[in-house]
């Protein structure tokens, strides 16, 4: 329409016909024959052009323009009527015209007011372009912000504009071209004024200025619909988005097994746990592509990377954005009202959710996931490095994700060298080797290094870069920017200090060393990690549970019911270089391991060293001069073939308060120096061969832990050495060798032990008689011994152990005391309060060499983990029926061996029972049975150990002659025997 009025220059508007009528109705109104005759009768322009030739005579000699047909054009059109109206106002304005003002200005009244409305398009044409130029800037501007919503909605939201986005857009390019002609046409017209205000062609200007006029309002009211509440509709999602992914090594045997728990109807939600870099998140990825581009029982997999903080919000976004739902029904709303719009959804659908980087429990509830009880076929699959979130989040299967074997590291390592590399030069193929080891199946680590390996083709810059892996790994390129950053992650989220210091100490531990939970506490309580406990029985406790979750935490490996852990190789790294701050301080701790000759140029390095650590190294060779260490606070120097040290050497240690010289057997004489160092706190002589206690050692008040176990000849302990410790809150002196003690006051020590005002753990073998009935007879002994050993103790016949005193013992044990017939259990209370009042700290008791007939008293320590009997060729059953009652109230008030992992029987020729009936052992792990040849029936049945034990070992032929309740039972335990 606009196309052709400007075209054209026609236009019939509904002004023009109010124009028409209003003519008529003056045409109907003015009859003056004398003036007008009958030409009244004619239509309006004919009118108007009559009116200027009766007036014409008199306005012509003012040199007014003449009138014709010609001139004006079509005398039909309304512009023709305008632009006469104009001429006329002119003459009525000259003196020639008032002769005949009266006859025609009712006429030219009704003609002005037909037409003024339009008039003022002509003047107005210049100010009502401006106008649409700003008003189609704004229009142009509000599509292009239009358009970034739209695109960024089809982009990132996957989406698709409206219908109504789209014509809308359209609609505005087409305004825009059409406005961009007007403007131009506008542009000629204002050029071609006459001096530069009036127009040349009034009937132009007119049209011109109309058509403004109407774009203006059609340009408003696309402007106006160009507010939209969504420019975009949610494209149906497909069922699984394909996660990129490279090539997997070791990852298909893991595969199977997840992938026949999510088709078991019984298994709901798997949990995959593992150290940082093993590959979890690839193997979820891997599970995650299985189901896309085939057919499967799930109408949606869902992939959401959690973290933490966790986002309610953000995964249930993730999971809407999945879901076919449109997004205005969500968008914006609450936690709430998304959760209920989510479960919804999901109820009706078979879904897999996969829950990526857990670090702590998300409540499923929270976010809108439907009970997994309710969907028999859905399920949630998750990755974590902590197995304690395993147990939050209750999933019903669990599975670690180990590091990978020998040759499946290598495999992986080769694909990231090239083989081109491997092949270049015959020796580079046994550096690999090294290279892989250092890297213990460590995918992260695999990787990292072998592609940085991959630009090394001679077999010297292989050893340069082997020397650099072992040396200082957080130099060797990658491992300080790559690979120490993504498992430092776990270290970060250690809920405290205590436990991240405890977790940087284990690296002073050679590599693959299996440590001791309980000599690793020591040391942790020597350090004076866990002070803030007055009890030390209170620190050892917090000090399990450390353990326990760094094992969780997958910082340290091994099973969290053994009593050793053992820390990774490239996790222990990553602790060292954090322990010497990111790396700056390398000389901040020493660790060496099997170091046969330590050069004195090695040692002036040392001088900064705050914890040195030397296991299984040749330390005479090395020490000839005695170096400085002026902030040296810990010295381990572990089997390192000490004979002597240099004079003078613990002098340059002023400021050392952990030493630890165990397992230095060749060690017979404790240096006079070390009872000069004030500062000292910790000192360990375990497995040494020191035959004399110096009296020196009073002067090492600070002292807080004495460690003497196993001290195999020690002869003399002076008296009054140990009371003048005044700090001493820990004491431990068990199984020494030598009987043949020629200075030492047992009961005396016992008295010394007694006075010691801080004492709150002693661990102690009793030899004689008379120190078990002074122990016996001591409430506050009972109280702050917590591992008791009575060895030999000739003359002991009976042995009566008050168990309302008994609460703090974890270890029992009866060593060759080959008088003692029976150990008997004084209540105290009546039976009914056993079960409150038994050894509930009790986890470990070894009976050796014994006499015992049976062990039946072992029925209140329901908190037994360990139990050794061996060479007691007395004993026939383990518990007796004499104490334990008949009804199934006593047996589960009793809890027999509940919490019991392991069973060693060993040399028992006459045992023929452990428990009469069938016992759960919630706990049993392992069952080690040799030379029990009458021991013809094990106290099992279907249920008991049925999800924990892993091993039954044994002689074969006593495993050929068990008897079992039937044949089914054998064959269920059958799997878990091996031969001794």
């Amino acid at each position: 329409m606009d196309h052709n009025e400007i075209a054209t220059g026609h236009a019939d508007t509904s002004e023009d016909k109010n124009c028409k009528e209003e003519a008529s109705t003056m045409k109907a109104n003015c009859r003056t024959p004398d003036i007008t005759g009958s030409w009244l009768q004619l239509p309006i322009p004919n009118v108007t052009k009559k009116v200027f030739q009766v007036a014409s005579p008199f306005w012509c000699p003012v040199k007014t323009t003449v009138i014709s047909q010609s001139h004006y054009g079509n005398s039909s059109s309304p512009l023709f009527s305008s632009s006469l109206v104009f001429q006329l106002i002119f003459f009525l304005s000259s003196p020639q015209a008032m002769d005949c003002v009266s006859p025609i200005l009712d006429v030219a009244t009704r003609l002005w007011d037909c037409t003024a409305k339009r008039v003022v398009y002509i003047p107005e044409l210049e100010k009502n372009l401006n106008s649409l130029k700003s008003l189609t800037e704004e229009l142009s501007n509000l599509s292009k912000d239009v358009m970034v919503s739209v695109e960024r909605e089809e982009e990132l939201q996957q989406s698709r504009r409206t219908h109504e986005v789209d014509g809308w857009l359209l609609v505005v390019q087409v305004m825009e071209a059409e406005v961009e002609e007007i403007l131009q046409n506008g542009r000629q017209e204002i050029q071609q004024k006459c001096l530069g205000t009036c127009p040349k062609n009034c009937r132009s200007s007119y049209r011109l200025g109309k058509i403004v006029s109407r774009k203006i309002d059609a340009v408003t009211e696309l402007k106006g619909k160009g507010h939209f509440d969504f420019v975009a509709h949610r494209l149906p999602c497909a069922p699984v988005d394909e996660r990129p992914m490279g090539k997997t090594v070791g990852l298909d045997l893991m595969f199977e097994k997840v992938r026949r728990c999510l088709e078991d109807e019984q298994v709901r939600s798997i949990g995959l746990y593992g150290i940082g870099g093993a590959g979890k998140t690839t193997l979820l990825r891997k599970i995650n592509n299985e189901y896309f581009g085939k057919r499967n029982d799930f109408d949606v997999v869902i992939w959401i990377v959690v973290s933490k903080p966790i986002n309610i919000g953000n995964i249930q976004d993730v999971i809407l954005n999945k879901l076919p739902t449109p997004e205005h029904k969500w968008k914006n709303r609450s936690k709430e009202e998304k959760a209920a719009e989510i479960c919804k959804l999901l109820k009706a659908k078979n879904f897999v959710i996969l829950l990526d980087d857990m670090w702590e429990r998300l409540d499923l509830f929270e976010v809108g996931i439907p009970h997994l009880g309710d969907q028999t076929k859905s399920k949630v699959v998750l990755t974590t490095r902590s197995e304690r979130v395993c147990d939050e989040m209750e999933v019903h299967k669990r599975m670690r994700v180990k590091c990978l074997t020998p040759d499946e590291a290598f495999s992986l390592f080769r694909d990231k060298v090239g083989e081109n590399i491997l092949n270049s030069h015959p020796e580079i193929k046994r550096l690999a080797k090294i290279v892989v080891e250092e890297c213990k199946g460590l995918p992260l680590a695999l990787i990292v290094i072998g592609r940085s390996m991959a630009s090394r083709k001679t077999p010297r810059e292989w050893e340069q870069a082997i020397q650099v892996l072992k040396s200082y790994p957080a130099e060797f390129s990658g491992m300080g920017d790559q690979v120490f950053p993504i498992l430092k992650f776990s270290y970060d989220h250690l809920d405290n200090d205590t436990i991240k210091s405890c977790f940087l100490y284990c690296s002073t531990f050679p590599e693959d060393h299996e440590i001791l939970n309980e000599g690793l506490i020591d040391l942790w309580i020597g350090e004076g990690f866990l002070n803030k406990f007055d009890d030390i029985h209170k620190a050892h406790n917090q000090g399990d549970e450390i353990i326990r979750s760094l094992k969780l935490a997958c910082l340290l490996e091994g099973d969290v019911s053994e009593d050793t852990c053992k820390m990774h190789d490239v996790i222990r790294d990553m602790a060292l270089w954090l322990s010497c701050d990111y790396g700056k301080k390398r000389h901040k701790i020493f660790v060496l391991d099997h170091v046969q000759l330590i050069e004195a140029y090695e040692i002036v390095k040392w001088k900064e060293a705050q914890r040195i650590s030397l296991w299984d190294s040749n330390i005479n060779k090395g020490f000839s001069l005695s170096p400085c260490f002026p902030n040296l606070q810990t010295l381990i120097l572990i089997n390192s073939n000490m004979k002597s040290l240099p004079i003078g050497f613990f002098q340059s240690m002023p400021a050392i308060r952990v030493l630890d010289l165990s397992r230095n057997e060749e060690l017979v004489e404790l240096p006079l120096e070390i009872c000069r160092l004030e500062s000292l706190e910790y000192l360990n002589l375990t497995w040494t061969s020191i035959k004399r206690m110096p009296i020196e050692l009073k002067n090492l008040t600070k002292l807080r832990c004495l460690i003497l176990d196993r001290v195999k000849w020690l002869e003399v302990i002076p008296s009054n050495v140990i009371s003048c410790l005044p700090n001493l809150q820990m004491f431990k002196m068990v199984h020494r060798i030598s009987l043949d003690i020629v200075e030492y006051d047992e009961v005396g020590v016992l008295q010394e032990l007694e006075c010691l005002q801080y004492l709150s753990w002693i661990s102690i073998s009793l030899l004689t008689a008379p120190v078990v009935k002074k122990y016996l007879t001591s409430l506050i002994l009972q109280k702050r011994i917590r591992e008791l050993n009575m060895r030999t103790c000739p003359g002991l016949k009976v042995v009566e152990l008050p168990l309302s005193t008994l609460q703090t013992l974890t270890m029992l044990g009866f060593d060759h005391c080959n008088d003692l017939e029976r150990v008997k259990i004084n209540m105290g209370l009546s039976r009914g309060h056993i079960s409150n009042s038994n050894f509930h700290n009790l986890v470990r008791v070894n009976i050796s060499g014994c006499r015992f007939l049976d062990l039946t008293w072992l029925i209140y320590a329901s908190s037994l983990e360990f139990l050794l009997v061996r060479t007691s060729r007395d004993m026939e059953e383990i518990i007796g029926s004499d104490e334990c009652g008949d009804s199934e109230i006593d047996q589960q008030n009793l809890s027999i061996f509940s919490r019991l992992v392991v069973l060693w029987l060993h040399d028992l020729p006459n045992l023929k029972s452990i428990y009469r009936r069938a016992l759960p052992f919630h706990s049993l792990k392992k069952i080690h049975v040799y030379h029990c040849p009458n021991l013809r029936k094990l106290p099992l049945n279907s249920n008991s150990a049925s999800n924990t034990l892993k091993i039954i070992e044994g002689e074969s032929s006593w495993w050929e002659n068990l008897q079992w309740e039937d044949d089914n039972l054998k064959r269920t335990f059958t799997p878990y025997f091996k031969t001794w």
